[in-house]
């Protein structure tokens, strides 16, 4: 195993709206941050209240969110820091292009079906993109592209966070990131 521990990572977290993206990763951003690792989060939600607040749900503001998330990514993972995202990133192109981008890439797909993604729906995003209400909802009216060889698949509908946060860790741990 080689050791990574001063080396800069991505671990991208993508899924359906509402698959437990943030929950798992704020926990492993926890548990990075107790064993000494510079951590920096980027949030979906956060984002586009400041980096992305001109930027609607199109493709094409899609794929400018995910490129301007990116462009961060790369400039922390450059300089050290491990990298934790959480955004819906629906298509497999702009993936690639982050993985492509970034240092270290860590794709972590957060298998949730849809049906469990619409219970645990509290804002009621699904229910108002089914009336219409929100265009190019991903799940409902935008297609989400499963990734096709993501390095971590978590089932948050069959694991708790806990241990979907074990399973990540364990896999920086064994692949020298900590």
């Amino acid at each position: 195993m080689t050791d990574k521990t001063n080396e800069g990572f991505v671990l991208w977290f993508t899924g359906l709206p509402c698959s437990g993206k943030t929950t798992v990763a704020d926990m492993v951003a926890e548990k990075l941050k107790k064993k000494g690792r510079k951590i920096e989060r980027l949030d979906g939600d956060i984002v586009r209240q400041s980096l992305s607040a001109d930027l609607g749900f199109s493709r094409e503001d899609r794929t400018e969110n995910i490129r301007r998330v990116t462009f961060l990514a790369k400039m922390l993972s450059r300089n050290g820091v491990g990298v934790i995202t959480t955004f819906v990133s629906p298509y497999r192109d702009i993936r690639k292009r982050a993985r492509m981008e970034t240092t270290n890439f860590i794709e972590v797909y957060v298998d949730c079906p849809l049906e469990e993604c619409r219970k645990r729906d509290v804002k009621g995003m699904y229910k108002l993109a089914e009336e219409g209400e929100i265009k190019d909802f991903t799940g409902v009216s935008d297609p989400y592209e499963i990734p096709g060889k993501p390095e971590i698949v978590i089932h948050t509908h069959k694991e708790d966070p806990r241990e979907s946060c074990t399973r990540v860790v364990v896999y920086l741990e064994r692949n020298g990131y900590i």
